[in-house]
């Protein structure tokens, strides 16, 4: 009844009535249109009811996209330190424009709001330049380091950052790793604040091996490799993994050379001649490939390279059209990996008449701005608690930086040096030719197990 009287109060019926006379007439004809007497005022209730229900649906879509992102005004500065000078000048160079030309992308797009900024240090690529950079970039507050080009520089500067944030509690630093390789690093070497992007020697040669295991015509390898932690850990992982899968291949020869010091590698494709070797395999990069492969096609070799930088700048040149077919590549990404790199790489081009390889640079600002964003924070300690586990999409699919030892876990990818096509039409260094893509190794295949044992503060 106390619904019907403020039904009455706010109808039109006539007050001149006595009162429960009109209370009952009007009562009446309200409970009428309430039941549904008419389809009018039936059909008003569900529309409008319809309306509130989109309204309510759309609401928590617009609020996200309406929300302040977290960290909006803040800087974070990434110190890189690599070489700018000596033989493997190119590749630092090419490697800081990259890093500083993301930096510029995500700081208009990272879902934290934050704006990067790359600071480039040349560490000739030495260990104790590089600890003077890292003691230098600390000092101005930097507070994040990238270091790719060198196991060795890697494994000192996690050394120097553990020692540094044990004792400088408030004061952390983290250390992003773009292509150093050396499995020890995630290994008995392995450090909460390290955190690696490419694929370790043992992903790559895994994969490496899977491909080679069914190319009939390899028979006898040679290894040739720089004198340092990487090299000689491409030469054990690779003699292990084709005993494993391939136990009929020889190993007919096996050398380590100085790092970024031979100008002439003529002697040691002599000594791949002699051996009989059809197939090489090499962890080499920069200068010390495109020499290395610039020999073998003027000296006649025949063979096959399996290499991890094919793509690295002065390589392509040196190769030309001599190598097509002859020269492979495992590694996360390549030429011709569609959009978004395809439109990055055009616009990279276009902007420092230089080819963008180092795929890496972009993993580290995704997970940066992801996990500052979860955070809330760019303060090492709670990104580096978000980075752990953290799960993101790629340009190469679904990745998973893996918590119990800070390997990113990725596809991978053999390709082989041909000519460029419609279907492939991107050409490094103007040289007609490109890597085409020949296998996917999805990250199950390429996976390997750690012996991490993190120590987390």
């Amino acid at each position: 009844m106390s619904v019907l009287f403020q039904a009455f109060k706010k109808s039109s019926c006539p007050g001149v009535l006595g009162l429960s006379t009109l209370m009952l007439a009007c009562a009446t004809s309200l409970w009428a249109q309430s039941s549904g007497s008419g389809s009018t005022t039936k059909a008003a209730p569900k529309a409008e009811a319809k309306a509130e229900a989109k309204a309510e649906a759309k609401a928590p879509a617009a609020a996200k996209a309406a929300a302040p992102k977290p960290l909006t005004g803040q800087t974070v500065k990434i110190a890189w330190i690599d070489p700018l000078s000596g033989l493997m000048a190119p590749v630092g160079a090419n490697q800081l424009k990259s890093f500083q030309f993301f930096a510029e992308k995500f700081s208009a797009t990272n879902p934290a709001g934050v704006k990067f900024e790359v600071i480039g240090i040349d560490n000739k690529l030495s260990p104790t330049e590089s600890l003077n950079a890292l003691k230098s970039a600390m000092d101005q507050g930097v507070r994040y380091i990238t270091q790719g080009n060198g196991s060795s520089v890697a494994l000192a500067l996690v050394d120097a950052i553990n020692k540094h944030n044990e004792r400088n509690p408030g004061k952390e630093v983290i250390y992003l790793n773009h292509s150093a390789v050396d499995p020890d690093l995630t290994n008995s070497k392995c450090s909460y604040w390290h955190f690696r992007f490419d694929a370790d020697t043992s992903m790559k040669i895994e994969a490496m091996t899977t491909f080679m295991r069914d190319q009939k015509d390899i028979k006898k390898v040679y290894l040739l490799n720089q004198n340092y932690s990487h090299g000689a850990q491409v030469a054990r992982y690779s003699k292990e993994a084709l005993a494993r899968k391939r136990p009929d291949v020889q190993i007919v020869g096996e050398d380590l050379h100085p790092l970024a010091q031979v100008r002439d590698f003529s002697p040691y494709i002599a000594k791949i001649k002699a051996s009989g070797a059809d197939t090489v395999i090499t962890g080499n990069w920069g200068s010390d490939l495109a020499l290395l492969v610039k020999a073998a096609m003027e000296g006649g070799y025949t063979g096959k390279f399996y290499t991890y930088y094919t793509g690295v700048t002065g390589t392509p040149t040196a190769l030309g059209s001599q190598g097509q077919g002859k020269v492979y590549q495992i590694a996360y990404n390549h030429y011709n990996m569609g959009k978004p790199m395809e439109t990055w790489m055009k616009e990279f081009n276009q902007k420092f008449n230089d080819d963008f390889y180092t795929g890496s640079a972009v993993r580290i600002f995704e997970i940066l701005g992801e996990a500052m964003a979860v955070a809330k924070s760019t303060d090492p300690v709670k990104v580096a608690a978000a980075m752990e586990g953290l799960r993101f999409k790629s340009f190469n699919g679904d990745l998973e930086m893996r918590k119990t030892d800070h390997q990113l876990q990725q596809p991978l990818y053999m390709s082989v040096w041909s000519k460029t096509s419609t279907k492939y039409p991107y050409s490094p260094e103007k040289t007609g030719m490109t890597l085409v893509p020949v296998k996917e190794f999805p990250p199950y295949v390429s996976s390997t197990p750690t012996s991490c044992q993190m120590k987390r503060p």
